[in-house]
């Protein structure tokens, strides 16, 4: 059997049997929180636990890294509407111990594609058009930079509301300590 073929039966008996009805809620996150986190198997389920969330509790966006890079990009497009439309009023950009983006090496990756099938015309061309594949498949070296980073990146956005906060945090993935990098009050309360 194929995965495919277990996740849809499976399925048919979560629906089946209603499983589903302890995870009912709206699309307006009661905590009122929009978080940016990493796509790290480790935290599905680590980091609402350690956060004391449940579904419903918070808009969590995840990509490699916890990593803002561009402020008109798809992640911060994501932050914005999660304020803007989404009921959320503060953000936390949390990142890692032991992430898989500290010191990736970008032609490591690029390798990996011709191995997987990528032609080498095909990266040639998206080079020779302009696409600096190493700056995009880069990670960071310290995720505390890479937090404070991001953090900067939301925080100086001119189309972030003015008085919301922007936490950066740091968590363990094996036990689920947070370590705060950043206070979003407390940056609020010196600019003020």
């Amino acid at each position: 059997m194929h995965r495919m073929d277990e996740i849809l039966a499976y399925n048919r008996e979560f629906v089946k049997n209603k499983s589903y009805e302890e995870y009912l809620t709206t699309k307006f996150p009661e905590k009122r929180l929009v978080i940016v986190t990493c796509m790290d198997a480790r935290l599905t389920e680590l980091l609402p636990k350690a956060m004391n969330l449940k579904n419903g509790d918070a808009k969590i966006i995840k990509n490699a890294g916890a990593i803002i890079t561009a402020p008109f990009g798809n992640i911060m497009r994501s932050v914005l509407v999660a304020l803007y439309e989404l009921a959320a009023n503060e953000v936390f950009i949390i990142g890692h111990h032991e992430c898989g983006m500290t010191g990736i090496d970008p032609n490591k990756v690029v390798s990996h594609m011709k191995e997987r099938g990528i032609q080498e015309h095909v990266i040639h061309t998206l080079r020779h058009s302009g696409m600096n594949l190493n700056r995009w498949l880069t990670g960071f070296d310290n995720v505390k930079e890479s937090v404070e980073n991001s953090v900067d990146i939301v925080r100086n956005h001119p189309l972030l509301p003015p008085e919301t906060p922007v936490h950066g945090l740091i968590i363990h993935p094996e036990t689920g300590e947070l370590e705060m990098v950043t206070d979003g009050y407390l940056h609020l309360e010196a600019r003020g």
